[in-house]
């Protein structure tokens, strides 16, 4: 077991608004603004989405642009793009020449649906997909940019789908994972799924939890008895582990802090981050 937790906190997503939850960032300085209070509670990487200054989903180059300047003016965390999403893969990968520290990249297909139960119909429900060929190009995409790959996976064959890449050439060790848990199609959110899921990813990668609201932070306890690092922030959750509303994505970050201090773990710094993922140095810094 690793004794140091890599903490990474996504900050807004896509599609959750201020009417939801108040402390939704979207403009590049409110962005940067939650970054920064993430940092301060000790994230050591931040995903991040592009936003209009409405608040609609943005793949504008110069908009993640400028939220990766003003982050950097405020602090050093690592900072992660998504490239996630609806969309022609072209609008998807201009930015990554901004050269970010990590690249998110969805490893598989599936059904991506939420279902409610007490209105006997689906809240969302739709294909989510990601063909090989989308996601060589994604890779070969993300290692022109000199970042390193944060392979999404959200069911039980995309933790595996790294082979292509690994034979192609795409990847540098160690590797980097996220499991996704709880969405309707792939894989259910369990403890019992979550150790299958690490169990599956070659020795010495580095691999993280993501679940989605009440999910969550019972699934960031059992990444810690794993070995494994977690993510947090208000694109996946908006509650504290009690029960409120969380007021920023840095409330989100100091509780899970305290979590990994529970656990008998320490919180990795930036710098010790940086050297978790890029041993042998390299990446864009």
């Amino acid at each position: 077991m690793s004794d140091k937790v890599i903490i990474s906190c996504a900050l807004t997503g896509a599609v959750t608004t201020k009417q939801l939850c108040a402390a939704i960032p979207y403009t590049p300085l409110e962005i940067a603004e939650e970054a920064k209070r993430a940092y301060d509670a000790g994230a050591a990487i931040v995903h991040v989405h592009a936003r209009t200054d409405q608040g609609l989903p943005s793949w504008d180059p110069a908009t993640f642009a400028a939220i990766q300047k003003e982050i950097a003016a405020r602090c050093p965390v690592l900072i992660n793009w998504s490239t996630g999403g609806a969309g022609p893969m072209k609008d998807r990968v201009e930015h990554l020449k901004s050269r970010p520290h990590i690249a998110a990249l969805n490893m598989g297909s599936m059904n991506y649906a939420k279902w409610k139960a007490e209105k006997k119909s689906f809240a969302f429900n739709f294909v989510f997909a990601n063909s090989f060929d989308d996601i060589i190009a994604f890779a070969r995409a993300i290692r022109d940019a000199g970042a390193k790959p944060e392979m999404e996976c959200f069911d039980t064959g995309h933790a595996y789908s790294h082979v292509v890449l690994e034979d192609l050439g795409l990847l540098d060790k160690p590797y980097h994972f996220s499991f996704i848990m709880g969405v309707l199609g792939g894989i259910p959110a369990t403890a019992k799924h979550l150790g299958f899921q690490a169990s599956n990813v070659p020795a010495g990668s580095r691999w993280k939890v993501i679940g989605i609201s009440r999910d969550q932070w019972p699934l960031c306890m059992a990444a810690l008895s794993l070995g494994g690092d977690i993510r947090v922030g208000l694109e996946d959750n908006f509650y504290l582990p009690g029960g409120a509303m969380a007021k920023s994505n840095g409330e989100l970050v100091a509780a899970a802090v305290d979590m990994v201090k529970l656990s008998g773990r320490e919180v990795a710094t930036v710098a010790e981050a940086r050297a978790l993922l890029w041993p042998a140095g390299g990446g864009n810094f």
